[in-house]
C-alpha cells in the first residue's frame, strides 16, 4: 500500500519531520493558491514513487506559521527536503514532475 501524503500541523512538526527516520519532503501550500493546484498531482507521483525511501508530508501555510517562519517559506507552493534537521534542498514555485524527480534523485541515491 502507497504511503502517500501525510498532512502535518506545526504541532506534528518535529515528530513528522525532524525526527524522521528518512528524509522528509515538505511541500507548504494553501487552498487559495492556484499555483499549488497545479503541484499537487506531482507530490501525489513522487509520494507513490519513493515511498520506499521518502515520506512526503503536506502543511497548509496559513494555520502553520511557526513551520513557514523556520523554512523562510516567501512563496507557494514551497518545497523542503529535510534529513533529520539539515535542509538539504529548497525551492519555491511551481516545478516540472521531471525537475522534482530528478532533484528527488540527487539527494536520495547520495545516501
Amino acid at each position: 500500500m502507497n504511503k502517500g501524503v501525510i498532512t502535518i500541523t506545526d504541532a506534528e512538526f518535529e515528530t513528522e519531520v525532524l525526527t524522521a527516520e528518512q528524509p522528509v519532503l515538505v511541500y507548504f501550500w494553501a487552498s487559495w493558491c492556484g499555483p499549488c493546484q497545479l503541484m499537487s498531482p506531482v507530490i501525489n507521483l513522487a509520494a507513490a514513487t519513493y515511498s520506499d525511501r521518502l515520506k512526503i508530508v503536506k502543511m497548509e501555510a496559513d494555520p502553520n506559521p511557526v513551520a513557514i517562519k523556520q523554512y523562510q517559506v516567501e512563496g507557494l507552493p514551497a518545497l523542503r527536503l529535510v534529513r533529520g534537521k539539515e535542509l538539504l534542498e529548497s525551492v519555491e514555485g511551481v516545478i516540472g514532475k521531471e525537475k522534482l524527480l530528478s532533484l528527488l534523485d540527487q539527494h536520495l541515491n547520495n545516501n
